[in-house]
């Protein structure tokens, strides 16, 4: 039997296990895909916010010669220290469920099964979009992820929302030749937006290199078209894709199914934020998971410490 199961191989999974280790625990981290799977999905050209030293785990320099690190750069630095430090680390091994029997979970995967006396959840949220729940958003034009401008260069696109990544999109699009619509549900580009970026976008669309609808939402996609109403009126224009930016979600029904109760419209799961564990007494939660549909509310910045808040809590409950 293992001490500790952890399910995301993630910055914060990555964080755990290196904490695990100090304390002599026994552990393995189980992730569905690559390690840092979700940095590996973000766009080719995408930049954090932060600085570098704000994405460290343990205190590993985190060496970049740019002012803010990018994709590239993060999945360099956090399969780097995997490798580095050894970390027992199962990758294309989903976690299909997690069952309390007693005093021990069974972990049932894509490919086995384990036993461990605790288990961290640090699943992050970007496997899920957040629908539109629109006619047509199953079409093949639209993409809920965005990876790179050039398969819409000299194409129609509406980019929806006005997040970091719509932004970055639309502003990658344009830049290659692409006729950029924003589609806003706002009055306004997003005030979480990147400093540096806000303005740029803001001056493109003064100038109508970009066209934006604020106060908007789409109604209905076709195959040649795209539908959205503003305050006062229905809108109809010619369409080649849709990037329907707007957000992703944690799996709420693999949570449920762990026995995490969800608590309010934001369905944030019930833990307590001084030792991370959920109502299922060893049950852990660490990283952006923890704030349910508020998935502004953790990063990677502010959710490292999770890791030493269960380890000190496991190894001194």
């Amino acid at each position: 039997m293992l001490d500790l199961i952890i399910v995301g191989g993630g910055p914060i999974g990555i964080a755990c296990a290196i904490e695990a280790e100090k304390h002599q625990l026994s552990y393995v981290i189980l992730e569905k895909g690559t390690i840092a799977n979700s940095l590996y999905n973000y766009p080719l050209y995408m930049r954090f916010f932060s600085t570098a030293e704000r994405l460290e785990i343990d205190k590993i320099p985190f060496i970049t010669t740019a002012p803010k690190p990018g994709r590239q750069d993060a999945l360099e630095y956090y399969q780097g220290i995997t490798r580095q430090r050894q970390l027992n680390i199962r990758l294309y091994e989903e976690v299909l469920m997690i069952q309390k029997n007693g005093n021990e979970f069974s972990v049932t995967t894509s490919k086995t099964g384990y036993i461990a006396k605790q288990v961290i959840i640090a699943t992050g949220f970007y496997d899920i979009p957040n629908l539109m729940n629109v006619e047509g958003e199953n079409l093949p034009k639209v993409h809920h992820y965005y990876t790179e401008p050039y398969p819409y260069a000299q194409q129609k696109v509406v980019v929806v929302g006005s997040s970091n990544s719509s932004v970055d999109a639309a502003l990658e699009i344009y830049r290659k030749g692409g006729d950029v619509t924003m589609i806003i549900r706002g009055s306004e580009i997003g005030n979480r937006v990147k400093y540096w970026v806000k303005p740029d976008i803001e001056n493109r669309i003064a100038e109508g290199s970009i066209k934006a609808y604020f106060n908007s939402e789409i109604t209905e996609i076709t195959t040649s078209d795209v539908l959205f109403k503003t305050k006062s009126e229905i809108h109809q224009i010619e369409n080649d894709f849709v990037l329907a930016l707007t957000g992703y979600l944690p799996d709420f029904q693999f949570l449920k199914n762990a026995g995490i109760i969800l608590e309010g419209e934001a369905e944030v799961p019930l833990h307590n934020p001084e030792t991370m564990e959920t109502n299922v007494k060893g049950l852990y939660l660490a990283g952006v998971v923890c704030g349910g549909r508020n998935t502004h509310l953790w990063f990677i910045e502010n959710s490292r410490i999770h890791a030493k808040k269960i380890i000190e809590h496991i190894t001194n409950p």
